[in-house]
């Protein structure tokens, strides 16, 4: 990847400095089960930044293919992490022919296809009805409704922002007004199971419309405009900032 992009350092460091360091990484992992120690010597340890890291940059390499074979067939191919998410013309006889031939690429990486007029893409629900598409949240059959309690001793602030930004995910989402009035109810009945407040819960609501303008109700007839208006909203970069100089101190 590093010749790839024709780097030959990164913040000051050498190439060849930061694949010794990755390889130190990588070659050295050890965890402990029943009393026993254990050195991994397969893969990277689950939850290290560089395993993710260099997943991506291997992963980068092995979908050039597939990648360039959608594309220029007029299709669209996305990829986040492990989830593959492919739109293609092609019959679909033809499609698992050539995940069978793309599973053969990496003995390590096998692709499992959920071909069909309705996929799940990561948390949304994406439905092609008669070359219509049609979003709502997906929910994953192990779903439970718990999020963190009201009664729990975490700030306040932290508590009044599940409901603000659960309900921005099901309007972002939700193609069509009933499908986010089910979800925006599953939502309140799930935040009133972990002792939410209901008054809470609206004032968050009525927060989260106001946040965008939005000074009335959704309806079926105003919720298209008002959806598109959430969605083209610009999304507030993240600030820099200098963790040399900045400290960070929260009270509760």
């Amino acid at each position: 990847m590093l010749d790839q992009l024709k780097l030959k350092q990164i913040g000051g460091l050498k190439t060849e400095t930061i694949i010794r360091l990755s390889r130190f990484v990588m070659q050295n992992n050890y965890f402990s089960y029943d009393d026993q120690y254990y050195h991994q010597v397969r893969g990277g340890a689950m939850g290290s930044p560089l395993t993710l890291t260099i997943s991506n940059c291997y992963m980068y390499f092995f979908e050039r293919q597939i990648v360039n074979q959608i594309r220029n067939s007029g299709g669209l191919y996305f990829r986040y992490i492990d989830d593959i998410f492919i739109i293609t013309n092609w019959p679909g006889g033809h499609l698992l022919k050539e995940v069978d031939r793309w599973n053969k690429f990496d003995e390590n990486i096998k692709l499992s296809a959920s071909i069909g007029p309705t996929v799940n893409f990561l948390d949304l629900q994406i439905e092609n009805k008669d070359g219509q598409l049609l979003t709502t949240v997906y929910q994953k059959p192990s779903y439970e409704p718990y999020y963190l309690p009201f009664n729990s001793i975490h700030p306040l602030h932290m508590k009044k922002n599940i409901p603000f930004a659960m309900l921005l995910r099901a309007i972002r989402y939700c193609s069509t007004f009933e499908s986010y009035l089910n979800e925006r109810e599953k939502l309140r009945m799930a935040l009133l199971l972990n002792k939410y407040p209901n008054k809470t819960v609206d004032e968050q609501f009525n927060n989260m419309l106001l946040k965008f303008n939005i000074n009335e109700p959704l309806t079926f007839n105003n919720y298209v405009r008002y959806r598109q208006i959430v969605i083209n909203s610009p999304i507030k970069e993240k600030l820099v900032v200098n963790y040399e100089k900045s400290i960070f101190v929260h009270f509760t």
